[in-house]
Protein backbone atom coordinates (compact mmCIF):
# COMPACT_ATOMS: atom_id res chain seq x y z
CA UNK A 1 0.00 0.00 0.00
CA UNK A 2 1.52 3.45 -0.97
CA UNK A 3 -0.27 6.88 -0.61
CA UNK A 4 -0.52 7.25 -4.46
CA UNK A 5 -2.91 4.38 -4.24
CA UNK A 6 -5.02 5.14 -1.63
CA UNK A 7 -8.50 6.34 -2.50
CA UNK A 8 -11.74 7.36 -0.98
CA UNK A 9 -14.18 4.85 0.16
CA UNK A 10 -16.69 4.24 -3.31
CA UNK A 11 -19.65 6.37 -2.27
CA UNK A 12 -18.28 9.07 -0.18
CA UNK A 13 -16.94 11.51 -2.52
CA UNK A 14 -19.93 13.23 -4.35
CA UNK A 15 -19.13 16.12 -7.50
CA UNK A 16 -21.30 19.18 -6.18
CA UNK A 17 -23.76 20.53 -8.26
CA UNK A 18 -22.64 23.23 -10.98
CA UNK A 19 -25.38 25.52 -11.59
CA UNK A 20 -25.38 27.97 -14.07
CA UNK A 21 -23.14 26.35 -16.55
CA UNK A 22 -24.79 25.94 -19.80
CA UNK A 23 -28.55 24.03 -20.90
CA UNK A 24 -26.60 21.22 -21.45
CA UNK A 25 -25.80 20.73 -18.04
CA UNK A 26 -29.49 20.54 -16.76
CA UNK A 27 -29.27 23.23 -14.41
CA UNK A 28 -28.30 26.10 -16.95
CA UNK A 29 -31.35 28.94 -17.59
CA UNK A 30 -32.40 30.02 -14.36
CA UNK A 31 -29.42 28.23 -12.52
CA UNK A 32 -32.26 26.81 -10.20
CA UNK A 33 -33.77 30.09 -9.12
CA UNK A 34 -37.18 29.65 -10.79
CA UNK A 35 -38.26 32.60 -13.36
CA UNK A 36 -39.75 35.32 -11.40
CA UNK A 37 -39.47 37.15 -8.11
CA UNK A 38 -36.73 38.54 -5.66
CA UNK A 39 -35.13 35.48 -4.97
CA UNK A 40 -34.66 34.92 -8.92
CA UNK A 41 -32.24 38.42 -9.17
CA UNK A 42 -28.82 39.22 -8.19
CA UNK A 43 -28.37 40.69 -4.86
CA UNK A 44 -31.21 39.22 -2.89
CA UNK A 45 -31.45 38.34 0.67
CA UNK A 46 -34.20 37.45 2.87
CA UNK A 47 -34.09 38.35 6.30
CA UNK A 48 -33.40 35.58 9.25
CA UNK A 49 -36.90 33.63 9.98
CA UNK A 50 -38.73 34.82 6.93
CA UNK A 51 -40.78 32.04 5.52
CA UNK A 52 -42.14 33.41 2.22
CA UNK A 53 -44.75 36.12 3.24
CA UNK A 54 -46.37 33.32 5.48
CA UNK A 55 -46.88 34.53 9.46
CA UNK A 56 -42.82 33.27 10.66
CA UNK A 57 -43.18 31.19 13.42
CA UNK A 58 -41.36 33.70 15.85
CA UNK A 59 -44.86 35.69 15.22
CA UNK A 60 -46.93 33.14 15.54
CA UNK A 61 -45.79 32.10 19.25
CA UNK A 62 -47.56 33.82 21.94
CA UNK A 63 -45.19 35.79 24.44
CA UNK A 64 -45.38 35.02 28.02
CA UNK A 65 -42.87 35.38 30.79
CA UNK A 66 -41.04 38.36 32.42
CA UNK A 67 -37.43 39.08 33.17
CA UNK A 68 -36.85 41.01 36.19
CA UNK A 69 -33.81 43.30 35.37
CA UNK A 70 -32.94 44.34 38.65
CA UNK A 71 -33.03 40.56 39.39
CA UNK A 72 -30.18 39.46 42.01
CA UNK A 73 -28.69 36.51 41.47
CA UNK A 74 -26.75 34.13 44.25
CA UNK A 75 -24.69 30.83 44.26
CA UNK A 76 -26.12 28.53 46.88
CA UNK A 77 -23.89 27.16 48.98
CA UNK A 78 -24.87 24.92 51.55
CA UNK A 79 -24.35 24.38 55.45
CA UNK A 80 -22.78 21.01 54.73
CA UNK A 81 -20.71 22.12 52.13
CA UNK A 82 -18.99 24.81 54.66
CA UNK A 83 -18.73 22.22 57.18
CA UNK A 84 -17.05 19.69 55.11
CA UNK A 85 -14.88 22.43 54.00
CA UNK A 86 -13.95 23.28 57.14
CA UNK A 87 -12.72 20.30 58.19
CA UNK A 88 -10.42 19.69 54.77
CA UNK A 89 -9.18 23.02 55.13
CA UNK A 90 -9.03 22.67 59.24
CA UNK A 91 -10.16 26.52 59.32
CA UNK A 92 -12.65 28.03 61.89
CA UNK A 93 -13.07 30.75 59.79
CA UNK A 94 -14.65 30.83 55.84
CA UNK A 95 -14.38 33.90 53.47
CA UNK A 96 -15.23 34.08 50.24
CA UNK A 97 -12.34 33.59 49.04
CA UNK A 98 -12.41 29.95 50.80
CA UNK A 99 -15.19 29.13 48.71
CA UNK A 100 -13.88 30.28 45.21
CA UNK A 101 -10.63 28.26 46.00
CA UNK A 102 -12.87 25.08 46.99
CA UNK A 103 -14.76 26.07 43.76
CA UNK A 104 -18.30 25.93 45.44
CA UNK A 105 -18.76 29.58 43.65
CA UNK A 106 -16.69 31.68 40.82
CA UNK A 107 -14.92 34.75 41.81
CA UNK A 108 -17.49 37.06 40.13
CA UNK A 109 -20.51 35.57 42.02
CA UNK A 110 -22.43 36.69 45.14
CA UNK A 111 -22.82 33.35 47.59
CA UNK A 112 -25.86 32.44 49.99
CA UNK A 113 -25.28 30.00 52.39
CA UNK A 114 -28.17 27.71 52.41
CA UNK A 115 -29.71 26.10 55.84
CA UNK A 116 -29.27 22.58 53.96
CA UNK A 117 -27.40 19.91 56.26
CA UNK A 118 -26.14 19.76 59.38
CA UNK A 119 -23.30 22.07 60.72
CA UNK A 120 -21.63 20.73 64.21
CA UNK A 121 -18.44 23.07 64.29
CA UNK A 122 -18.29 26.77 65.45
CA UNK A 123 -17.86 28.53 62.15
CA UNK A 124 -17.39 32.22 61.14
CA UNK A 125 -18.93 32.48 58.22
CA UNK A 126 -18.65 35.55 55.67
CA UNK A 127 -20.84 36.07 52.54
CA UNK A 128 -23.10 37.91 50.63
CA UNK A 129 -26.20 36.43 51.91
CA UNK A 130 -27.79 33.97 54.65
CA UNK A 131 -30.98 32.25 54.91
CA UNK A 132 -32.86 32.40 58.13
CA UNK A 133 -32.28 28.33 58.37
CA UNK A 134 -28.67 29.19 57.88
CA UNK A 135 -28.11 31.93 60.18
CA UNK A 136 -30.22 29.70 63.07
CA UNK A 137 -28.25 26.48 62.64
CA UNK A 138 -24.84 28.21 62.46
CA UNK A 139 -25.46 30.26 65.71
CA UNK A 140 -26.65 26.99 67.31
CA UNK A 141 -23.57 25.89 66.59
CA UNK A 142 -22.00 28.77 68.18
CA UNK A 143 -20.66 30.60 65.28
CA UNK A 144 -21.35 33.71 63.50
CA UNK A 145 -23.05 34.55 59.82
CA UNK A 146 -21.46 38.17 58.84
CA UNK A 147 -22.48 40.01 55.54
CA UNK A 148 -20.44 41.15 53.34
CA UNK A 149 -21.02 44.82 52.80
CA UNK A 150 -20.66 45.81 49.04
Amino acid sequence: MKLENLTPAKGSVKNRKRIARGEGSGRGGTATRGMNGAASRSGYHHKIGFEGGQMPLQRRLPKFGFKNPTRVEYQPVNVSALQALSEALGKAELGLEDMVEARLASKTDLVKVLGNGELTAALTITADAFSKTAVSKIEAAGGKAIVTED
